[in-house]
């Protein structure tokens, strides 16, 4: 049986080579490198610091990299931004892109960092529906809306023509939409000579699971990402979206991965909740070819811990696999 693989998400909680280390030996097989908060140059040290690690430890350094993509996020901010249920604030005090500023209509409801926060548009200000603490660069969703953009940033090629040069051995393209999306960003790897590169699409709205067939052929992993899956559809309804992914995978024989949230309360926690450990169990059980924590090993105080409660649970899930048993 083929071991699930155990993806990480680099960042300054494990910028350490000894906790990069510890994450291996915990079962860690590869990281992400999200590119919306940074760039492979400017994280050159960080990835220097991974691959001797991935040395010390006897593994290959497995590098998957997060592009922009069409995904819309806000710009940067002096310092966060503390917003409260039942207040208003201009529209200028979040720095929107302009595709957003100009398809807000009053009436419009935005979802800020994967729908923590809920505002909407109201007499030319921003009701806050649902509170929290904003920071930079996170992502920004219109339900309801559809927004053009391109597939591929100015930014995101760049980052293609340097992949070789730092080791990238997958790209991840966000809010995939059909199968020229996936065309372009594999047009764009064959340019860059990297035509061994693997080739993710992130499914995160509608679109993407309405064009899921069509996509199958022309990548190597479909990603179910579901921070943005569960602002594109009612929370209620997002395992039945997830289940019928991994159905749809496992029908025509084409990997997947479950991603976001897997341990997100190992994000300030050193155990997990029973619901957690249940929902990586069962992403197994459905078939996933790997797994990936997020925010966990980003940004959270606990990296390798959180890597290895996703190993036990993983080949727990395995072993149940091998030979079910009360």
């Amino acid at each position: 049986m083929k071991h699930v693989m155990l993806y990480g998400t680099l960042g300054p909680a494990c910028s350490d080579p000894k906790i990069l280390e510890r994450m291996f030996a915990e079962g860690m097989d590869g990281v992400r490198m999200n590119l919306s908060h940074t760039t492979l140059e400017e994280s050159a040290p960080l990835l220097d610091a991974y691959r001797a690690a991935a040395k010390a430890c006897g593994k290959r350094p497995l590098l998957l990299i997060d592009l922009q993509g069409p995904e819309l996020r806000i710009g940067p901010l002096s310092r966060p931004l503390s917003l409260t249920a039942g207040e208003r604030i201009g529209v200028d005090a979040i720095p929107f892109p302009h595709e957003v500023l100009s398809a807000l209509t009053d009436g419009q409801e935005l979802l800020l960092d994967d729908g923590r926060l809920q505002l909407r548009m109201e007499d030319g200000g921003l009701a806050v529906l649902r509170g929290g603490v904003l920071e930079s660069r996170k992502s920004v969703a219109l339900p309801g809306r559809t927004i053009k953009t391109p597939a591929l940033t100015d930014a995101d090629r760049a980052q293609i023509r340097q992949a070789a040069e730092y080791g990238v051995t997958a790209v991840m393209q966000p809010f995939v939409r059909g199968r020229d999306d996936l065309l372009e960003v594999r047009a764009a790897l064959n340019d860059a000579g990297l035509s061994d590169v693997r080739l993710f699409a992130k499914i995160e709205n509608t679109a993407g699971i309405e064009a899921l067939p069509s996509l199958l052929p022309y990548c190597d992993e479909i990603v179910i990402a579901r921070g943005d899956l569960g602002n594109a559809v009612p929370l209620c309804e997002l395992p039945a979206v997830q289940k019928r992914i991994a159905a749809a995978c496992r029908q025509a024989g084409r990997d997947f991965t479950v991603v976001t949230q897997l341990l997100d309360s190992m994000t300030h926690r050193p155990v997990p909740t029973r619901a957690e450990v249940s929902d990586v169990f069962n992403a197994v059980l459905d078939g996933a070819a790997s797994v990936m924590l997020t925010g966990e090993t980003a940004t959270g105080d606990y990296p390798d811990l959180a890597i290895r409660t996703l190993f036990q649970t993983v080949r727990a899930a395995e072993a149940y696999l091998s030979a079910p048993s009360l």
